[in-house]
């Protein structure tokens, strides 16, 4: 992959202000991430159902990186415009690839839950991060590893074994440059033995016309018995790239929940790594995708069953129109003495345009007899009779369509456990539908997604 040599040169010529601005626990997994980012630079690029998600092609552009931690302005309010149900939460912000705790974050956040910088947790509390980071995603793919490589910071969230966290915590990532930039950022989550929390993770990016590029990695840790919520919702401008990779580990009796919408946005590529380690444990996971113009998102998801008795459950919905490309690639693994595992997987999706084009590709890796596994996968088009139906009824044609894949998402935003997300994602979803897009500006009824 001869683009990710363009990163290993940056990184040698600015190796010490890189360095000079990260934690020595960051640094010390330098050496292995280089070697990592080497191996996968002579290496050929690796057959992709689309080009447009290979790592080769979308680390390709040459991309500016902020190594001197410039300080951009940002209009945050811009991000809060669209007309949702409001969500009382504990804000942190990104800009580009640097955090900014909200005003009132620390002062509000209760005793045992911290967020903070990623270098201050490892100058503080080196026994939040060392243990962890790095530890799941361990530079085993080219995203993993550049982002290892070239991280001088990012944000940790630690919630105390026991605590059990009402108010959601919210970290919006904002790109806001005037020229082409590549955004290294990187959440570590630490949930302790019963401890109980919510995430709730926005990505923006402000102007348009400014081609950006997050390279994203979030490892999270639910410690034994722990509840651990992530809601991920991605609004961003035509021209922005998302690469992210999220690795979690879920201990005995556990449970996590990852749902994740892309509603606006350029290419979009989501991994998913989960490890059922402990007994009884349970991972659910979820995710729509509405595509339209010349949109790409796709979802890949390994799920690991390694404990005995756990319980997975995968849904993705994809609602893709104009000539949006979609990707599903979902894999469970049972390994040999994990007995009692009960898993389901299922891929479901809506092309509403002759020009719209979906890959999925699921499948089950099993090693041990006493299971249930089932996966399923289904590609269709808005049933004919339904709106032929409404139509008789004097519902317009772009109504029905859209009444149509609001129903079609309507199981997706139903898995978001918590009720004022659940409330806001469904709001956006008819936006979206509707032509509006993550700016909020007020879209003509020609417009909408719903009447191509």
């Amino acid at each position: 992959m001869h683009s990710l040599r363009q990163y290993i040169e940056l990184y040698r010529d600015n190796r010490d202000t890189i360095e000079a601005a990260a934690a020595v626990i960051i640094n010390r997994r330098r050496p292995e991430a280089l070697r990592a980012l080497e191996a996968f630079a002579e290496q050929p690029a690796p057959r992709t159902p689309y080009r447009e998600t290979s790592a080769d092609l979308l680390y390709a552009p040459d991309y500016g990186l902020n190594i001197g931690r410039l300080q951009f302005a940002v209009d945050l309010a811009a991000s809060f415009r669209c007309d949702v149900p409001n969500i009382s939460t504990l804000l942190a912000v990104v800009v580009n690839d640097t955090y900014r705790p909200g005003a009132l974050l620390e002062k509000n956040l209760p005793a045992g839950v911290s967020v903070m910088s990623l270098a201050r947790a490892a100058a503080e509390h080196p026994e939040w991060v060392e243990p962890y980071l790095d530890s799941l995603s361990a530079c085993a793919t080219p995203t993993a590893a550049l982002n290892s490589l070239l991280l001088q910071d990012g944000v940790m969230v630690h919630i105390s074994r026991g605590v059990r966290l009402d108010k959601p915590i919210q970290i919006v990532s904002i790109f806001n440059s005037p020229t082409a930039m590549l955004a290294v950022r990187r959440l570590l989550v630490v949930a302790d033995e019963g401890a109980a929390a919510r995430l709730l993770l926005c990505d923006h990016s402000q102007g348009s016309g400014v081609p950006y590029l997050s390279c994203a990695v979030t490892e999270i840790f639910a410690g034994a018995g722990a509840e651990v919520e992530v809601y991920g919702i991605e609004e961003a401008n035509a021209d922005t790239v998302r690469v992210s990779e999220t690795h979690a580990r879920v201990a005995d009796g556990a449970r996590l929940l990852l749902n994740g919408s892309f509603l606006s946005g350029g290419i979009s590529v989501n991994d998913y790594d989960v490890r059922l380690d402990g007994d009884d444990a349970r991972a659910d996971l979820s995710g729509l995708v509405i595509g339209g113009g010349s949109q790409c998102a796709a979802n890949r998801v390994v799920l690991r069953h390694h404990g005995r008795r756990c319980v997975s459950r995968q849904l993705f919905k994809y609602a893709l129109f104009d000539d949006a490309r979609g990707e599903f690639g979902g894999k469970i693994v049972v390994d040999e003495g994990a007995t009692g595992t009960d898993a389901e997987q299922n891929n479901r999706n809506l092309l509403v345009s002759d020009g719209a084009r979906m890959d999925s590709a699921p499948q089950l890796e099993i090693y041990c007899d006493d299971v249930r596994c089932g996966h399923g996968s289904a590609t269709g088009e808005l049933d004919a009779n339904a709106l032929f139906y409404m139509r008789q009824r004097g519902i317009p044609l772009d109504e029905a369509r859209m009444m149509l894949t609001q129903a079609f998402m309507s199981d997706v935003v139903d898995a978001v456990g918590y009720e004022p997300v659940r409330d806001r994602l469904r709001h956006l979803v008819e936006k979206r539908l509707g032509g509006e897009a993550a700016s909020c500006a007020n879209c003509s009824a020609e417009d909408s997604l719903c009447n191509r």
